[in-house]
């Protein structure tokens, strides 16, 4: 049965179906329920109200007859609902059951999310998907229930109301930061997704902003538990510097800060955990870049993951349910550049993880940019990651004298021609016509290409079974440790087994990067 239909309707079968591969029956119970596991999988709108609700809506369950299921708010939208003020189905973390796939319909979802119809238009996210308009609009429409216009619309209303709940910025600030072509087009869409006008949204004042607090200050949600100690772990282990550092807090938590490139220029943020929550701050951002930022964070914090779903599926294999027991809520970050997160597994190649970082210090104190306006000292955050274009012109030579072999240098430079050249497109194709592109380079094998998916390109479905730390955590486990064997062993884990391959890398005591 389809996973993605919009609307209830007809199954190849016969069964009525609906959203997350339920059929109307099943999505119905869900609802029933207020079935926590459903919640960011499925939407249902209220014919009687003209009010669409997340799954655990506190609201009466409605009749049956007069519920329609979506697979996104956006298809609700599109079918004349507005989004309900009890549960906000606006506010509900995201969702990676897209992620995976790397058909039209996923590829443009992923691209609509990091802003592309806002800089270049419908016209200019399908020519990136070399499909034209119209059949890139039939297919989400079939797929998701609603057109690249209306999610992009959405995203932005999305925004907006995160930007009037959370800060004190004039309405017509939020209006450009969000995305939309004017203030009329702002109000509309407001009122068209939310019942009310902009101004109604904010019933009480934001609190204002200190003299020494950033421009924006946000929290971004997720569905707990959420493994932060080991998410810290992960990110101070590599903090680049210059880039990036991490410093610890007085109530024994820490506070991660980095650069992040963004199409109006690189911000600077911060990230701290909370119980329910992700904090950002943002010290330097053009407010256009707010949407691209937070989808940017949100996908290199794996904030959108559901924990509890994926639990589900690892911890049914016996091998691995202590292991996931243990773990509860671990996460796989990601990127906030994809080109970053390649230069990444390839200096990390055959080498411990300092080793690395100490590889990618050197390249990014000879060919990063300095951010202007930025202090000085070492221990702050005040470099770019090197541009494809620079790294290309450098030439491997100047990239070997950083410490790495003639060989990876050579392998560098070439990745980096491919990408500043539009030869290898990080964003946009498919996932596999991208691994064969990846291979034609010299140097880069399938280790790197799945280290890649997993890492650059955000797919929780990779898994680089040739790495030694994951064979390491398969032998503790009395998993085969053959990488056919073991990909025989983890079609168990799918469409997860980028997590298992987390836990997997969790129980090697000397972890290191590709192999």
């Amino acid at each position: 049965m389809s996973s993605t239909a919009a609307r209830v309707g007809p199954g190849g079968d016969g069964a009525l179906v609906g959203p997350a591969g339920l059929d109307a029956e099943a999505a119905y119970r869900a609802l029933a329920a207020r079935d926590r596991r459903f919640d960011g999988r499925i939407w249902f709108g209220v014919t009687t109200t003209g009010i669409y609700c997340r799954p655990v809506c506190p609201a009466q369950t409605p009749r049956q007859g007069n519920v329609r299921f979506f697979a996104a708010p956006a298809a609700a939208v599109s079918a004349g609902f507005r989004a309900c003020k009890r549960c906000r189905p606006d506010a509900a973390p995201g969702s990676r059951l897209w992620d995976f796939r790397s058909d039209l319909a996923g590829r443009a979802l992923r691209l609509i999310a990091d802003g592309a119809v806002d800089e270049g238009g419908v016209r200019g996210l399908a020519a990136a998907l070399h499909v034209s308009e119209r059949h890139l609009h039939r297919t989400l429409v079939a797929q998701v229930g609603a057109g690249p216009m209306q999610l992009a619309l959405s995203r932005r209303a999305q925004t907006a109301r995160m930007l009037v709940d959370q800060t004190a910025l004039p309405l017509t600030e939020i209006a450009f930061a969000a995305g939309f072509a004017s203030v009329r087009q702002f109000n509309d869409v407001v009122r068209r997704e939310f019942g009310c006008a902009p101004s109604e949204l904010r019933r009480t004042s934001a609190p204002a902003l200190g003299a020494d607090d950033p421009m924006l200050v946000l929290r971004l949600r997720f569905r707990p538990p959420y493994d932060a100690v080991a998410l810290g772990t992960f990110l101070a282990a590599r903090a680049v510097a210059g880039v990036e550092r991490q410093s610890p807090t007085g109530d024994g938590g820490w506070r991660h800060e980095r650069t992040i490139p963004l199409p109006a220029g690189p911000a600077v943020v911060s990230v701290e955990p909370r119980p329910d929550r992700m904090l950002l701050r943002v010290a330097r951002v053009q407010l256009r870049d707010t949407a691209a930022l937070v989808a940017a964070v949100r996908r290199w914090l794996d904030l959108d993951a559901d924990p509890e779903a994926i639990a589900q599926v690892l911890a049914a294999d016996p091998y691995l349910a202590d292991p996931v027991a243990a773990r509860p809520g671990l996460r796989v970050p990601t990127t906030v550049d994809p080109w970053e997160t390649c230069v990444r597994a390839v200096l990390g190649q055959q080498v411990s993880v300092a080793r690395a970082r100490g590889l990618l210090d050197r390249l990014v104190e000879r060919f990063g940019a300095t951010i202007e306006g930025a202090g000085s000292p070492p221990d702050t955050v005040t470099r770019t990651f090197p541009d494809p274009a620079v790294l290309a012109a450098a030439g491997p030579e100047a990239l070997s004298a950083i410490g790495m072999p003639r060989s990876r240098g050579r392998t560098l430079h070439a990745l980096a021609e491919g990408v500043a050249g539009g030869a290898l497109s990080l964003t946009g194709a498919p996932r596999e016509e991208l691994r064969a592109q990846l291979l034609t380079v010299p140097g880069i094998g399938p280790w790197t290409t799945d280290y890649i998916a997993l890492r650059a390109l955000a797919d929780p479905d990779a898994f680089p079974v040739t790495d030694l730390g994951i064979r390491h955590g398969a032998r503790r486990l009395g998993l085969p440790t053959e990488p056919a064997s073991l990909t025989a062993h983890a079609v168990r884990w799918q469409p997860w087994r980028a997590y298992a391959a987390q836990h997997l890398w969790s129980l090697d005591p000397q972890p290191k990067e590709p192999r």
